[in-house]
């Protein structure tokens, strides 16, 4: 996990470095009236990876027990709009509400001894359908030319429309989610100013601040919800607004 977030990481810096890189020498500006605005607006358009930060029971992880860990990261989707209010030549306020759509899958090993493993189940796999609230800071850097880099943090409020009242006998699924949460956010992006609007490509991660395990466990299987201490939430958006 620590290795693909540095991976991510290192290539969102590698794509600032190198386009600053192009912008060495002068070339004409585009103009960039929206940007002198109070407020302007526009559309986004994102690709999301969900994942957990799961907290073991350590009552649980003996000989014997169940291990949960997020067996694979699948690709979502996020559409918002954008609203931007102008608080000076630095610094903007970002509302930016939306929808999102992903998935988790949390798969169990069985400890049988510490050097025996044994897949227990293939998968508990989560789905989500977020309405989102974000609400940012937005600092930007000087204007290089047709490139402005810039760096973004704030909060957001996710709806889970997807989360479960009720377990489904029909499906194996054994873990629910509580439906609301709050997220930290931070990330860094590159607005390109063309000729009639400005593109802005963006990495952003965003930390869930609950524990979003139900801890009612299902009927007949306890072990699910037992082996969790803690399940909190990690987004990572790679967005690209048109504004």
């Amino acid at each position: 996990m620590k290795r693909r977030n540095a991976y991510i990481i290192s290539a969102a810096l590698l794509l600032i470095i190198h386009t600053s890189g192009f912008s060495q020498k002068q070339r004409p500006k585009n103009e960039s009236w929206y940007d002198d605005k109070p407020i302007h607006f526009g559309f986004s358009i994102g690709f999301n990876s969900m994942d957990f930060k799961i907290t073991p029971d350590n009552y649980y992880y003996t000989a014997n027990s169940l291990n949960p860990e997020v067996s694979r990261l699948n690709p979502g989707i996020n559409i918002q709009i954008v609203s931007d209010l102008r608080l000076g030549s630095y610094f903007d306020i970002r509302f930016l509400p939306g929808v999102s759509f992903g998935q988790r899958n949390i798969r169990y090993y069985k400890i049988i001894t510490k050097d025996s493993v044994v897949l227990y189940n293939d998968q508990q796999r989560l789905e989500s359908s977020f309405l989102e609230f974000p609400l940012l800071l937005k600092y930007k850097g000087e204007r290089l030319n047709n490139v402005r880099p810039y760096v973004i943090g704030g909060l957001n409020y996710r709806h889970d429309l997807a989360g479960k009242k009720e377990y489904d006998p029909e499906k194996q699924v054994y873990l629910r989610l509580k439906r609301s949460d709050l997220y930290y956010e931070m990330g860094a992006g590159l607005d390109f100013y063309l000729t009639f609007f400005k593109l802005s490509v963006e990495l952003k991660m965003s930390n869930g601040l609950r524990d979003m395990l139900v801890r009612d466990p299902a009927p007949g299987n306890p072990q699910y919800v037992n082996a969790i201490e803690r399940l909190r939430s990690q987004i990572w958006v790679l967005a690209f607004h048109f504004e």
